[in-house]
């Protein structure tokens, strides 16, 4: 989609921990710019922290939600312009939940790849929580009549599942939902490990190496890029082919998506040039990144007292909106 003037968007992360660099290239880069012209609900999803261990949660939720606002606010969202609200302070979430539970089925639900995969790699303590976690998502989506969604590959099934249930619920009810289209951008919809480029970066991996977080020092991040896996090529070749060169393709997306220059353009620039050139290179464009948006983190997280009537102000409205349009599926419910 090129215009997104009549957009109303919604988008969101969980507080769960701290932000990594994919985090950013995947979806959080792209929100400066649909706020221009769209619509745009950023939501903090604390509700779906709960279905992993509450003991190792809840205690820190408080702290992580204020951390999130300000990446939030680091990346440039305008909360003077965007309504940005938590979750749980939205009692309509939990109360669509249910009836969209009622309409969801449980083999549909039970062939989700990530709850499969949580099913396969915990084998205890799997909660309905995260059994019914895309039927949440699909709340948070709906109740703000959202039409277009800006999420990570890795959410894709999860938003074809919101699309399904809000037709399944009109067929029986009449046009109460809007159909939401997905934007996935073509690069950084996943980007990779650092020291396994076959397997996604995430917050969650044992090597932490694998990972650059936001708030990592900057020394530290350039570490990482330069022990970043390459491959065996000699000469060395830096082009773009995930299936033969997935090392060097990842920090290509990283290069591309941190210097706003085409991946082509990177090819012809560092033709002939070792991997070791292009690794420096990396870590300069990466160096420049996190020293503007941590500064800008640092700034806007030390006011706490504004980040807090940023959330009350954004949840106000959220509330306001959300309880109509629940109220409208209620009458034609007859609930």
């Amino acid at each position: 989609m090129n215009n997104f003037a009549e957009n109303i968007i919604f988008t969101g992360i969980q507080p769960s921990g701290r932000l990594t660099l994919g985090n950013y290239l995947g979806t959080m880069k792209y929100w400066k710019n649909f706020q221009k012209s769209s619509k745009c609900y950023f939501c903090i999803a604390d509700l779906h922290v709960l279905t992993t261990s509450l003991k190792d949660r809840t205690y820190f939720l408080k702290r992580t939600i204020l951390d999130t606002l300000s990446w939030y606010l680091a990346c440039g969202i305008d909360y003077k312009k965007n309504i940005i609200f938590v979750q749980s302070h939205v009692p309509a979430h939990s109360q669509l939940y249910w009836i969209l539970n009622c309409i969801s089925y449980y083999g549909e639900l039970s062939r989700m790849t990530q709850f499969k995969n949580q099913v396969f790699f915990k084998k205890k303590n799997i909660n309905l929580g995260l059994f019914g976690y895309p039927v949440l998502m699909a709340s948070d989506i709906l109740l703000y009549q959202s039409n277009l969604i800006l999420v990570g590959q890795d959410q894709k099934q999860h938003l074809e599942f919101t699309q399904k249930i809000a037709k399944r619920l009109n067929s029986i009810y009449g046009n109460i939902f809007i159909i939401p289209q997905i934007f996935i951008p073509i690069f950084g919809k996943k980007i990779m490990g650092l020291q396994n480029p076959l397997k996604k970066m995430s917050k969650t991996d044992k090597n932490q190496k694998n990972v650059i977080f936001l708030e990592d020092p900057v020394k530290i991040s350039i570490s990482k890029i330069q022990l970043s896996i390459t491959d065996s090529d000699n000469p060395p070749r830096i082009v773009y082919d995930p299936q033969k060169k997935p090392g060097i393709s990842n920090l290509l997306i990283i290069g591309s998506l941190l210097s706003d220059q085409k991946i082509e353009i990177l090819e012809k620039k560092f033709l002939n040039k070792t991997y070791q050139q292009f690794k420096d290179w990396v870590s300069i464009v990466l160096k420049n990144f996190l020293k503007k948006i941590q500064n800008l983190y640092l700034y806007y997280r030390k006011d706490e007292l504004k980040l807090y009537q940023i959330l009350k102000n954004g949840s106000k409205i959220a509330n306001n909106n959300a309880q109509n349009f629940l109220h409208k599926i209620q009458k034609k419910m007859n609930i």
